[in-house]
């Protein structure tokens, strides 16, 4: 086992210390994928060899410190490859690290019981199909022959699902910087099932990230919600957008597009979060010319707006839904 994937328990208004707990992994490898809002994938091949340790040793170090430093739990899966690990995540506990050994017959042990949707990049539509006849666990997908599965979800998809399925994992850890990424995050002062409240929160951390985006000469390629509800569980959704962009009207329909996609219904929220990802510089950044002089008008506004920002406070100018 050489993969860990690390979800941190932080609180919903701690987002901000997910850089200093990225800190405390990179002190065992380099070689460390962020997966915000709370969590990241370390490979340890490197850190095995060295501290000659196994993973789960590790993982009992790093659970301790990020306890002892930052006042975090943590819950760590580990496995052989990133996949494997991010499934073992789910069965982890605290204190205790989910491991799935590296010899094939307990991998496929690991796999065969499962429902096929908890495979990652197995969506809702793919699964439904696959459910229709009859192949609900990842066991069955494995043991159906290769060409079945590319008749039913197509040659490319079958190939990956029956792969992944044998427990054959391609991934591998990409190293990357949380600081790629600009979060806003709302809580509210008790659990809240008003979607107007809801809508306004997104309004306002869109017009949060806009101005930040654009005080740093920065654009976003991704936009992701996150959803945290009274139960502490979470929902994350992202949206890739049609053109990088730091335009705060364009942030917040794309926020609202992906909420009202998740059709909650009396939800009970405890927080909300946007988090801007893949920055880029804003010189290199191209946008199709509408030519809608509403779009220009509200660019120009905004220029306006982010001046009067930086002169008077960030209170200074803010939407009218807000101003109440």
């Amino acid at each position: 086992m050489t993969i860990l994937c690390v979800r941190f328990q932080l609180p919903p208004t701690h987002e901000a210390a997910l850089p200093g707990l990225l800190g405390l992994l990179e002190e065992f490898t380099p070689v460390v994928e962020a997966l915000p809002p709370d969590g990241a994938l370390a490979d340890l091949r490197g850190a095995e060899r060295y501290f000659g340790r196994s993973a789960v040793e590790l993982a009992s170090v790093i659970r301790v410190r990020s306890l002892a430093l930052y006042g975090v739990d943590c819950l760590i899966g580990a496995g052989p490859g990133p996949m494997l690990a991010r499934m073992a995540l789910g069965d982890a506990e605290p204190g205790v690290t989910c491991a799935v050994p590296e010899e094939p017959d307990a991998v496929a042990e690991f796999l065969a019981e499962r429902p096929v949707g908890v495979l990652p990049g197995v969506g809702a539509a793919t699964a439904r199909t696959l459910c229709e006849y009859g192949l609900d666990t990842l066991g069955l997908v494995a043991a159906a022959p290769l060409s079945t599965l590319q008749r039913l979800v197509g040659a490319k998809t079958g190939r990956e699902l029956h792969e992944k399925a044998s427990g054959v994992d391609r991934g591998r850890v990409v190293p990357n910087a949380v600081s790629r990424s600009l979060a806003a995050e709302r809580p509210f002062t008790r659990d809240e099932l008003d979607p107007d409240r809801h809508r306004r929160a997104l309004l306002s951390a869109a017009e949060e990230l806009g101005t930040r985006l654009r005080a740093l000469d920065k654009v976003c390629r991704t936009l992701t919600l996150t959803v945290r509800y009274a139960d502490r569980s979470s929902t994350t959704r992202s949206r890739t957008l049609k053109e990088p962009t730091a335009h705060s009207a364009a942030l917040t329909r794309a926020a609202y597009g992906m909420y009202e996609a998740l059709g909650l219904q009396r939800a009970r929220v405890r927080a909300l979060a946007l988090r801007a990802e893949g920055l880029g510089p804003a010189e290199q950044a191209s946008y199709q010319l509408t030519f809608d002089p509403v779009d220009e008008k509200l660019r120009r506004i905004e220029e306006v707006a982010d001046r009067a920002r930086a002169k008077f406070g960030p209170r200074a100018v803010m939407p009218g839904a807000l101003a109440a």
